[in-house]
């Protein structure tokens, strides 16, 4: 560890100016010489560290995004090449490059801050061997070693001994005490922080690698955490307790505000919008406007959760527009959770025609031929009545004439076609 902290040996005077001026403000009010005054120095250096490292944390939120994304189309390349290792990288390079993304940008934020960690680690080791480094003399050394963290000193570690804690004024029950719950703290925190991720700002309608992934780092992280942080000085356990926290603080404000599209943080997300928009009936704050009209824009590609939104705010008489704005107008609102576009406003909704029943059908058919003075069709012939075929027989045998040969009778409903034998008339 004193290697890799040496290699990080150029910041450390920054360091130490920085944790000197905050210094000078805490020992002000709580006293110099008090743990508190350096305890509250390295908390602000986090602070300070963590709100110029926003912008990372942003380009490490849209591309987790944008890896999650692409998974599927990760998945079919590794199945396309899985004999040829060099193709399926070839192929993966392509895919990163077409879609502008990078896997290494979801590791920005802790590579950014290695430096400054390392750096810390380096100074609090020298407070501890009695060294001087960067901005921090000889008074300010004295005062560093005279601190103490609720009984624990500040640069001592888990594993020192007992004579190197008692030269520092403290006892080896008190460090193992307080550096073994820091340790737990900063483990748990880790662990909580992995597993609000997992559970409620992950796509769950796509199963990927990458999700099997993060469920080995939640487990992962705080056994690492609990491993490396028994060599960690009481001053480094404050810094990462403070950036975890800093980190499940942060995170949380950005699952409840900008959740992933399909997670169940978007679900809940869209149940206080849909609350919030059909009681003032618009979108008050930018950052909603902005959700909305991406959730427009995807018209049928919408999740289930988009859907539910859109047709909650149709029932309450609103639709949504491409501006991310919604309006008042039942007709608009109706037509867009039915196509899943957006509808111009007043446009009426078209009606489909009602399927009636076969029972209903016959009774219309039915009743149709009765008021348009049709008879119905005879299910039995009695003795008067004749045949069709027979009266024209009838009347050539009375008027002596004889039917030609060379014409053809029409064939009747139920009849076979051609020429047809004259039946004979019923006997009365």
């Amino acid at each position: 560890m004193d290697t890799i902290a040496s290699l990080f040996s150029f910041i450390t005077t920054p360091v130490s100016w920085v944790i000197v001026q905050f210094h000078s403000v805490y020992g002000a009010i709580f006293g110099p010489d008090t743990g508190w005054a350096w305890g509250l120095s390295i908390v602000s250096l986090v602070i300070l560290i963590r709100i110029c490292l926003i912008p990372l944390f942003v380009k490490q939120i849209k591309a987790t995004r944008a890896m999650q994304t692409l998974q599927p189309e990760m998945k079919k390349i590794q199945e396309r090449y899985k004999n040829d290792k060099q193709r399926q990288s070839e192929e993966m390079m392509k895919l990163y490059k077409e879609t502008g993304t990078n896997p290494l940008s979801s590791c920005l934020p802790i590579l950014a801050q290695s430096p400054f960690f390392f750096a810390l680690y380096h100074v609090l080791n020298s407070i501890a061997s009695n060294d001087t480094i960067g901005v921090i003399n000889e008074n300010l050394l004295q005062s560093a070693q005279k601190a103490h963290i609720v009984g624990a000193p500040l640069a001592v570690k888990f594993t020192d001994s007992a004579s190197k804690v008692e030269s520092l004024g403290a006892t080896l029950t008190d460090v193992r005490v307080v550096t073994a719950v820091m340790i737990i703290l900063m483990s748990a925190s880790q662990f909580f922080t992995q597993r609000q991720l997992m559970t409620k700002n992950v796509d769950t309608t796509v199963k990927t690698p990458f999700m099997q992934q993060q469920k080995m780092l939640m487990y992962i992280f705080p056994v690492m955490f609990a491993v490396f942080g028994i060599n960690f000085p009481v001053g480094v356990l404050v810094y990462w307790l403070t950036t975890n926290v800093w980190t499940m603080g942060q995170q949380m404000y950005v699952i409840r505000n900008n959740p992933t599209p399909g997670s169940k943080a978007q679900a809940e997300y869209l149940e206080r919008l849909h609350k919030h928009v059909t009681h003032r009936e618009k979108v008050s704050r930018r950052r909603d406007r902005v959700i909305v009209k991406a959730i427009v824009a995807k018209g049928r590609d919408r999740n289930e959760y988009e859907r539910k939104f859109i047709n909650g705010l149709s029932k309450a008489g609103l639709a949504a527009q491409t501006d991310g704005t919604v309006i008042k107008s039942e007709a608009a609102a109706a037509a867009q959770a039915e196509d899943g576009a957006t509808a111009t406003a007043g446009t009426p909704r078209r009606q489909q025609p009602k399927r009636q029943t076969k029972a209903q059908r016959q009774a219309g058919t039915v009743g149709g031929a009765k008021a348009a003075g049709e008879q119905e069709p005879k299910t039995s012939l009695t003795k008067s009545d004749e045949p069709e075929d027979a009266k024209p027989a009838a009347a050539a045998k009375k008027g002596g004439a004889k039917p030609a040969g060379g014409t053809r009778s029409k064939a009747q409903s139920g009849q076979r076609k051609g020429p047809q034998r004259p039946k004979s008339p019923s006997k009365k």
